[in-house]
C-alpha cells in the first residue's frame, strides 16, 4: 500500500522560507509525475507545483520564480522550496504521486503565512 508523508509545515513569517517534503513507501511500481496541492480555507485545492519522473516541472504562475519542487529519487522524497512567502500561501499543503496503478494523496501538512 501506498504512502505518502508531507513534512515540512508551520508558521513563518511574510517573506521567510520553508521546505516541504513528501516520503513516498510502499510503492512496488515506480513513481510518476509527483505534485504538490494546497487548499486554503474554503477554497478549492489547487495544484502548486508537479515533477515528472523525467524531471520536468511545472509551476502554478502564483509561485513561479518563488517556489522550487524537486525529487531525490534515491530518498523516495519530493520536495517543496518555498521562498518570499506570502499571506496568499496559507494553506493545508497535499502530496500526490502517481504510478500505473493508482494516485495517491498524503494526510497534508499546514502552512501558515503571518502578516
Amino acid at each position: 500500500q501506498v504512502q505518502l508523508v508531507e513534512s515540512g509545515g508551520g508558521l513563518v513569517e511574510a517573506g521567510g522560507s520553508l521546505r516541504l517534503s513528501c516520503l513516498a513507501s510502499g510503492s512496488t511500481f515506480p513513481m510518476g509525475t509527483v505534485g504538490w496541492y494546497r487548499q486554503a480555507a474554503g477554497k478549492q485545492r489547487e495544484l502548486v507545483a508537479n515533477i515528472t519522473s523525467g524531471d520536468a516541472t511545472n509551476y502554478a504562475d502564483s509561485v513561479k520564480g518563488r517556489f522550487t519542487i524537486s525529487r531525490d529519487n534515491a530518498k523516495n522524497t519530493v520536495y517543496l522550496q518555498m521562498n518570499s512567502l506570502k499571506p496568499e500561501d496559507t494553506a493545508v499543503y497535499y502530496c500526490n504521486a502517481q504510478n500505473i496503478v493508482g494516485s495517491y494523496w498524503g494526510q497534508g501538512t499546514q502552512v501558515t503565512v503571518s502578516a
